[in-house]
């Protein structure tokens, strides 16, 4: 339970964070093969409906208590520290106790506004995961703050693992029952995950009892008051959920306005509800490259909060270009890649319909990283209000924007897409007048996107010719998955490596870069490559 470097938690993160959003691809085929398109649609909605009541619950708390145990550590304050972690993981409980029951009692009145009225047992089934999350936050909190990142990675590979077995197992089983039913059964796994999860964080709790208390009382030590520290946990964790929940209320927007802006376009309700379905897949894939990018906004936070505080302008100026140029890097070859390689992905994981949905709509996935930069930045600026009003106005167009363009019979789903570009355009132009503003200094974010574009260009065209030149050669041997497979899997090696050989040639990543990288990662990247980096 040592503590560990920011670099080798950063990276353990990354790695939880990735496994856990592969696994939940990986499982949507068997899931849909369970329950139909009709039914994933369903599913789709009620996670969603869940997803935001779950960050209004878990996600300021959480972090309020990683910083205030962070904040009385360094001062050694142990005692204070574990106060506040008992006083926070009361609050969560309490909220997640509440929360739930508002899950359960609002569940009707919720799928009526939404007109998902089949979503009902789900959201149902899913109350009480708010509960066990709540819990095992805390508990994650907690270890975040005393800079151990492991048993958080851990219990995020349990809780997927755990949840994917046992919402396949229900959904197979009550599917006999009708796709109402068959939906719930496919988010019990989602309680049964959360409750392990949080059962191991607290065996890891008690485990570490050598932190509880590490000095003896210290009167020079200024101690706090009980009142104090709700206070602060108040002050840190209200903006941030605030923050958070208008980001997820942007997907509520896709479940209340979608399905109905379909049918006025003359789709039935079933032909509705699949394409949310295919909606929901897109999102999915969305979902795996942002966890780098989320992981990355965890790591930057403290570099850019530490040099605000001492004013340092030129530390913090140089802090946000690099995290920007990160940002780019990893969003950029992504997006391309996602959107030439759309077809050929969705059938490697067996995931049908709504490729074309992936291949209009990468771009997506480059908004979403920026503008959660932005908002990380703001954060650790002290701007978060002002972070959050952005987000609604982002919100509010669209609304608009899905309102007039899904209704298109020609356009349908893809209107969702159209709005989500919008939803984030608009914030993250108003966040860069705020961060320029509040630093006075120039940010050019283009700049930093222009070496990744010319690389990502590079790599879609030869992604492009090696996956139809080898799956055209394989075809006259045989077809079906495995060619597709193969095809796929090598197009996406030669695309990584031919873009980090564009890269290095056009000066894209240094030697500095290089060192900053963890060494099993760097032992990987080919000679022929790492002699091109100055």
């Amino acid at each position: 339970m040592n503590e560990q470097s920011t670099t080798k938690g950063f990276a353990i993160l990354s790695a939880a964070g990735m496994i856990t959003k592969v696994l939940s691809l990986l499982y949507i085929p068997f899931l849909i093969h369970i329950i139909g398109d009709v039914g994933y649609g369903v599913y789709g909605a009620s996670y969603q409906i869940y997803a935001f009541i779950f960050v209004i619950a878990n996600s300021g708390v959480p972090v309020a208590i990683s910083k205030l145990i962070s904040e009385l550590n360094a001062v050694k304050n142990y005692r204070d520290a574990v106060r506040s972690f008992k006083i926070a993981r009361f609050m969560l409980v309490m909220i997640g106790i509440v929360m739930s029951i508002i899950l359960i009692a609002f569940a009707e009145p919720i799928v009526s506004v939404t007109h998902y009225k089949k979503a009902y047992l789900s959201i149902v089934c899913l109350s009480p995961a708010i509960l066990f999350t709540a819990v095992a936050s805390a508990y994650r909190g907690y270890f975040q703050g005393k800079g151990n990142m492991t048993p958080t990675a851990v219990s995020q590979v349990i809780e997927q693992l755990l949840n994917i077995v046992f919402s396949l197992i229900f959904a197979a089983y009550l599917m006999r029952y009708g796709v109402e039913t068959g939906c719930a059964g496919s988010t019990i796994g989602t309680s049964i995950g959360a409750l392990a999860s949080a059962s191991f964080l607290m065996f890891c709790y008690s485990k570490s009892s050598r932190f509880i208390v590490k000095n003896n009382f210290n009167e020079n030590i200024k101690r706090l008051s009980r009142k104090q520290i709700v206070r602060k946990i108040i002050n840190y964790g209200v903006p941030i959920t605030l923050c958070v929940g208008m980001t997820y209320a942007g997907n509520i927007v896709d479940v209340m306005n979608t399905k109905v802006r379909l049918m006025a376009g003359g789709l039935t309700d079933d032909s509705a509800t699949i394409l949310y379905g295919y909606l929901s897949k897109y999102q999915q894939l969305l979902n795996v490259p942002i966890a780098i990018i989320s992981s990355l906004s965890a790591a930057i936070l403290p570099a850019i909060s530490a040099a605000a505080a001492i004013k340092d302008k030129t530390r913090v100026k140089n802090s946000i270009n690099y995290s920007f140029r990160l940002c780019f890097l990893i969003a950029v070859p992504c997006a391309v890649g996602l959107a030439i390689l759309s077809e050929p992905i969705f059938d490697l994981l067996k995931i049908r319909g709504g490729s074309y949905i992936m291949a209009c709509g990468s771009s997506v996935l480059v908004f979403m990283s920026v503008m959660q930069i932005q908002t990380t930045i703001l954060q650790s600026l002290g701007k978060l209000y002002s972070a959050t009003i952005y987000s609604v106005i982002g919100i509010a167009c669209k609304i608009v924007v899905n309102y007039i363009l899904i209704a298109i019979p020609r356009i349908n789903i893809l209107g969702a897409v159209a709005g989500s570009i919008v939803g984030y355009a608009i914030p993250i132009i108003l966040n860069h007048i705020m961060i320029k503003k509040s630093l006075e200094v120039n940010v050019n974010m283009v700049t930093h996107a222009i070496k990744p574009l010319i690389s990502s260009i590079a790599m879609g065209i030869l992604v492009f010719t090696v996956y139809y030149v080898l799956d055209t050669l394989m075809g006259f041997i045989s077809t079906g998955y495995i060619p597709n497979a193969l095809s796929t899997i090598a197009a996406i090696l030669v695309g990584i490596l031919t873009y980090i050989f564009v890269l290095a040639v056009i000066g894209g990543i240094t030697n500095k870069d290089m060192e900053r990288m963890p060494k099993k990662i760097t032992k990987l990247i080919p000679n022929f490559i790492l002699s091109r980096i100055n």
